[in-house]
Parts: C-alpha cells; sequence; structure tokens
C-alpha cells in the first residue's frame, strides 16, 4: 500500500484537530453559553444507546439543579437553539432531559477528508514532548527466552512506538539480568567439569583466550545443571555465592568468563528479540550499575536515610496514608550482597546521571509490585529521581495454560519463547496451506507473519493486568477478535485496490472522498473519525488494548461494508472512487494502528 501512496503522490500536511466529540461538544457548550451563561454543561459523549442514538448530552440534567428548571425544558431550549445546525441530522429533547443527536453525513464526510489531509489524520503530539526511558525485557543472560519474558517484550515495545507516534523522545532499556547469582553458579560448574582451564589457574599471569571456551548451547546446559546442583550440594552453592562476589568485586578471570558468557548470550537475544520485531536502544545491565552503588549505599547511612536491622541495611518506606504496611526495603544483606533493588537504584542513578529523562516506564510481572513500590519510594526518600521526574510501573498478568496455571511445558519445565513463535507459525502455515494452493516457501514467509501478529495481538487486546489464557487454535483463527482477522481485513483491502488499479488508469486518492449516502458508509468513516481520539486515550492510559478494541470495530465494519456495497462493480465512478478512498483511508489507518502494536501486514494471505 506504501507503494500506492508513492506512486499516487497521497501526502499529508502536518496539522493537529479536534476530536469529533470535542467539535460536536463546542456546540452544545455554545448554546449552553448563549441560554445560561454557562458551557459547562455541553459535554458530549457517545450513545451507549446506538439504537436511538449516535451521540447525547446529559448536561440538561446537571443544569436543572442549578437554574431551577425542568431538565426537559432546558434541553428543549438547546435543541430549538441548536436545530438549525448542519452539524446534525437529528437532536432531539428526550425525558427526562436527554439530548439525542445524529451527525450529519455532510459533517461526518468534512470530518473524514479534514484527517486525511492531516498529519498522522489529526492526532495531536503531546506538547511539550518528553524524553522517556522504558525499562522492558528484563532477561537473563545465559538463559534462553521464555514465554515469561514474552508479555513484557511485547507491551514494552508497543509503549515505545507509542510514545514516539506523539512526539517524544523514548529510550528503551533491555536491563539484563547479568550481575546475580547465576553467573556464579556457572563459573562453579565451569570449574568442576573443566578445571585446566586457565581462568582458574592462580599462577596464570596472561591474557584470556578472546574465544569463549563453551557454547551457547554448552551453556543452556551448564546454567540449569548448576542452579539443580545448587539446591541439593550446599557447598557448591557456597562456592557460587563467592564467585559471585569475586566476580562483582572484579576479579579479573572471573571477569573473562563473564565476557565470554555476555557476547555469547546479548548477541542471541538480540536475534531472538528481533524475531519477535523487538529492539532496543540500550543493552545495559546490572553490571552497569554496579559502580554507582558504593557511593549510593555510603550517601544512604551518612544521611541517615538507611539503618541497620538484624544485619542489613534497610531504608523504612511506609508513609501516612498507607493502607496496609509495607516491609523496609533491603539495600544491602547481612553477608554483604546487594539485592534487585540495590542494582535498581544504582540504575536510576546511572540515568539520571547520562540520560535524566522526564519520565520512567518500568514493563514487569504484576507479582513484583512491592519490589517497585520499595524502590520507587527509596529513590523519592533519597532524592536519587527529582520530584519532576515520574516514576511509573506496569504490571501485567500471566500467560497461563487452559488449566489456569501459569503456562508450562508437559514435563512442567519452562515454555522456550522460540518454540512458541514456531507452534503458532506452524499452525498458520496449515491453515494457509489448507485454504490456498500457494507454495511452501510463500506460505512459511506468510505464515512468519501472520503467526507473530496472533502472539501479539492476542496479548495486547487483554489489559495488561490481566492475565490470561494461551490457546493456540484461538489466536490463529482467521474469525473473531484476532490478529489474523485483522491482517485478513487490511489483505482484503489491498486485494481490492490492486484489482482496481489493474482495470484502470485512474488514480484513488483521498481527495475522492465522497459525502456518504448508504448508512454502513457513514458508519464506517464514524468509526474512522475515533482514531485520534482513541489513540490519545492509549497513550495517555498506556493501554494498548483500546487500540486493538479501535482496530477491531473498524475491521468489522469494514467488512460490512465490503459485503453490502458492490465497491467495484459499482456504475457510478464518482461513488466507485468514493468508495475506493474510503477503503484506502482505512487501509491506512489500520496499518498505522497495527505498526504501533509492533504488528506488520503481508500483501496476500
Amino acid at each position: 500500500m506504501k507503494a500506492f501512496i508513492k506512486a499516487y503522490g497521497i501526502k499529508n500536511k502536518w496539522r493537529s484537530m479536534k476530536t469529533i466529540i470535542e467539535l460536536i461538544s463546542d456546540e452544545l457548550k455554545s448554546a449552553f453559553a448563549k441560554l445560561y451563561g454557562d458551557d459547562n454543561y455541553g459535554k458530549v459523549n457517545i450513545s451507549n444507546r446506538p439504537d436511538l442514538c449516535e451521540y447525547q448530552c446529559n448536561g440538561a440534567m446537571a443544569a436543572a439543579k442549578v437554574f431551577k428548571k425542568k431538565p426537559i425544558d432546558i434541553a428543549n431550549e438547546v435543541v430549538e437553539l441548536l436545530k438549525e445546525s448542519d452539524s446534525f441530522d437529528k437532536i432531539e429533547a428526550v425525558m427526562p432531559g436527554f439530548i439525542n443527536i445524529n451527525i450529519s453525513s455532510a459533517f461526518i464526510e468534512k470530518y473524514v477528508r479534514d484527517m486525511s489531509n492531516s498529519e498522522k489524520y489529526g492526532v495531536e503530539l503531546d506538547n511539550p514532548s518528553k524524553k522517556i526511558m522504558i525499562d522492558y525485557g528484563g532477561a537473563n543472560v545465559a538463559k534462553p527466552l521464555h514465554i515469561g519474558h514474552l508479555r513484557s517484550a511485547i507491551i514494552g515495545e508497543c509503549l515505545k512506538r507509542m510514545g514516539r507516534f506523539f512526539g517524544n523522545e523514548v529510550i528503551s532499556d533491555v536491563h539484563l539480568g547479568d550481575w546475580g547469582l547465576q553467573m556464579g553458579l556457572i563459573i562453579e560448574e565451569l570449574r568442576e567439569r573443566n578445571p585446566e582451564l586457565v581462568y582458574f589457574k592462580k599462577d596464570f599471569d596472561g591474557e584470556y583466550p578472546k574465544e569463549a571456551p563453551f557454547t551457547l548451547n554448552d551453556l543452556e546446559e551448564i546454567y540449569p545443571a548448576a542452579s539443580k546442583k545448587s539446591k541439593v550440594d550446599e557447598d557448591f552453592k557456597q562456592r557460587a555465592q563467592e564467585a559471585t562476589l569475586e566476580l562483582q568485586k572484579g576479579y579479573k578471570p572471573y571477569r573473562a568468563i563473564w565476557q565470554h558468557i555476555m557476547d555469547l548470550s546479548v548477541a542471541d537475544l538480540k536475534k531472538n528479540y528481533g524475531s519477535l520485531l523487538v529492539d532496543f536502544d540500550l543493552w545495559k545491565g546490572e553490571s552497569d550499575a554496579d559502580p554507582y552503588i558504593p557511593a549510593l549505599i555510603k550517601d544512604l547511612e551518612d544521611r541517615k536515610i538507611a539503618r541497620v536491622s538484624e544485619g542489613a541495611l534497610v531504608v523504612d518506606i511506609g508513609v501516612e496514608g498507607d493502607k496496609k504496611e509495607l516491609p523496609p526495603c533491603i539495600i544491602r544483606k547481612s553477608d554483604g550482597a546487594a539485592l534487585y533493588a540495590t542494582s535498581d537504584l544504582g540504575t536510576l542513578v546511572e540515568r539520571e546521571k547520562l540520560y535524566s529523562p522526564d519520565e520512567y516506564i518500568y514493563i514487569a510481572d504484576k507479582r513484583q509490585e512491592l519490589h517497585y513500590t520499595q524502590f520507587f519510594r527509596v529513590a523519592r526518600i533519597a532524592g536519587i529521581v527529582p520530584k519532576s521526574h515520574e516514576l511509573k510501573y506496569i504490571g501485567f498478568g500471566t500467560i497461563n495454560g487452559k488449566d489456569g496455571k501459569p503456562l508450562k511445558t508437559r514435563d512442567g519445565g519452562v515454555v522456550r519463547l522460540e518454540a512458541v513463535i514456531n507452534d503458532i507459525a506452524d499452525e498458520v502455515f496449515a491453515k494457509i496451506k489448507q485454504s490456498r494452493d500457494i507454495s511452501d516457501e510463500e506460505a512459511r514467509n506468510t505464515a512468519k507473519i501472520v503467526g507473530l501478529a496472533a502472539i501479539k495481538y492476542a496479548d495486547l487486546s487483554n489489559q495488561a493486568a490481566k492475565d490470561y489464557i494461551f490457546d493456540i487454535d484461538r489466536f490463529t483463527s482467521f474469525e473473531g477478535n484476532t490478529g489474523p482477522y485483522i491482517l485478513y481485513t487490511i489483505v482484503r483491502i489491498k486485494s481490492i485496490l490492486e484489482k482496481y488499479y489493474e482495470s484502470s488508469s485512474q488514480q484513488i486518492s483521498l481527495s475522492d472522498l465522497t459525502v456518504p449516502v448508504e448508512d454502513i458508509h457513514k458508519k464506517l468513516y464514524m468509526e474512522l473519525s475515533q482514531y485520534n481520539e482513541v489513540m490519545k486515550t492509549a497513550w495517555e492510559e498506556l493501554a494498548p488494548h483500546r487500540i486493538c478494541q479501535f482496530i477491531y470495530s473498524v475491521s468489522n465494519t469494514f467488512n460490512s461494508f465490503y459485503h453490502e456495497i458492490k465497491i467495484l462493480t459499482e456504475s457510478d465512478e464518482k461513488k466507485k472512487k468514493g468508495y475506493l478512498a474510503t477503503i484506502l483511508l482505512t487501509e491506512e489507518i489500520l496499518e498505522t494502528a497495527i505498526n504501533l502494536l509492533g504488528i506488520e501486514a503481508p500483501d496476500k494471505m
């Protein structure tokens, strides 16, 4: 479709615009102001009874209490004042004082035309814009990505794209787990297996090898084995903890092993995140915060913000008004080890020093809510983050199996993300081959795109905080509120436009939009007109599911339009071009919206 836009010179000019609700409200506000000197009663909402009207104003109910009149009388006065307006096809007062409104076809056509001539279809950019740091991903090095990493990656990528769409500078950081006990476990397991390696020779004084003495596959076997051993061998676990501390203190041989692990793991993580169409500006980890921790702890001690409790260093975070007692945040354990909170505070110190963002957004499992509450409060108490910089946490629910419990493999292990992506793609491939006679290669390529849409849409169409059931059959269905259904709708529009261009030398541009005659045409316009308002609300609420709701509603209405209107066989050329311009705009808006979700559309399905 971008080729059509480029070929036919369809250009948008920068112009933000009011939402359609704001424009209708302006007329009602003007009437209330003229009648009663107060425009606060003119707010309009989408009707919750579409069988009765499209929009509704309930202001007369509130005005009646102030001006000591019957609501229906006030409503009738407003209607009388506005009945000649070109904006309305119908405006009427109904008992006990509601104002029911249907907008005119000419009004909605003008609005949609104005949208088509505006950059981003009339979306108003954030003013002032912000610098926003988004922390998502949270993968651990030396471990493959699993199903638990999916939601953070998908939601974070979507919010990053939304933030940039609204004109903000957004910096994304994967924030790797690269500094914890798993490193000591790997080092000790490696020592037991290969004690002859130079990293374990006390008298070695040369340069350490540039090539790792293990592969990524080795690592993926070494870590689980070491983790299992640490649960039954206390001596091994103790040695691993000591190795972790030595690493964190800068012991050169262990740093060399750590660097090998990082090089292998990060390359693999980039590949796997890339298969999700997820990328990060920064690939920093807990290790990057380590240099800031000693000064951080000393400052907390010097200023009496932290206190010693049973040998540990803690900060009390409870404040007046808390609904329940919150435990203090542990900054340093009694054995001297730092914790996640310490690392996260050190990371904030670094981020303030290097980037000083106006806003932070952290995306993690909702079961970590206490952790975020604790370190956010310490950051405020200690002045690490100024009051003007917002700290936001989005906690997401779990992905569950059909038994309602967090998804596991048949043997109880963690489901690898790569396996999830492949299973979905295989299911889509099978459905494509059943419905179309195409080569395996083309089917595989399409299945990869559609499968990824199935995964992402299934996740983002849910409210982030809610758990959801992982159901491959439902996710990959080409019917209902699914990613494949949305993509099929877009591909259907592309196909109609391609057929037109194959048989006609005429151009189609958004200037061909016409005043709708049919009800379904008007309804499609009205669905499209919600675009800028939905986008604004979704970004303000950090709620991608609102975009999904919009996309699904537009897709349903378009498909009804497709079945009711004979687009390509319409004999009136002006009407035909009007229909084609309408579906062109529909396709552009749908593709813009799915791009914010991190989803691409194929050319064919």
